[in-house]
């Protein structure tokens, strides 16, 4: 299997946010990048919570969406005009009350004009997910 390349460092993806994302950090914070694969958190506080003090289904989207983007991006460098087509979300568990999220992004195939991939997340300390999202990606030509 060939192996993927790289194309933004963990550096490099945090000051693409910062430029061209800057509101992204309200959706989680990019923790560690790979080829391919991203995690990122998000500190909860009460903006992400719904009645009954659990996070809200659109938070946990968020998250997933920027992971995959951030995962994405590792592999076709810094394209702002990456945009989703598809998210699909499975709400597996309630998430822990008063701790991080984790989000977990990988590619499964990144084409010449779409890419997809899946995210799992995770309260922080626990190694059973919370959720299971696939999404689809365009890429600009």
């Amino acid at each position: 299997m060939p192996q993927q390349q790289q194309k933004m460092s963990l550096e490099q993806l945090q000051a693409f946010f910062q430029e061209h994302f800057p509101q992204g950090h309200q959706y989680g914070y990019p923790e560690a990048l790979g080829a391919g694969w991203a995690r990122l958190r998000l500190q909860v506080d009460d903006d992400h919570l719904r009645p009954g003090g659990t996070v809200s289904g659109p938070s946990m989207m968020g998250l997933a969406d920027v992971a995959l983007y951030a995962a994405l991006l590792s592999r076709i460098g810094p394209v702002a005009l990456a945009v989703t087509t598809s998210l699909n979300i499975n709400f597996l568990r309630k998430p822990k009350a008063g701790v991080d999220l984790l989000a977990e992004a990988k590619m499964l195939k990144v084409g010449k004009r779409l890419a997809v991939g899946e995210v799992l997340l995770y309260s922080e300390g626990d190694d059973e997910p919370v959720a299971h999202a696939t999404l689809t990606y365009s890429i600009p030509a």
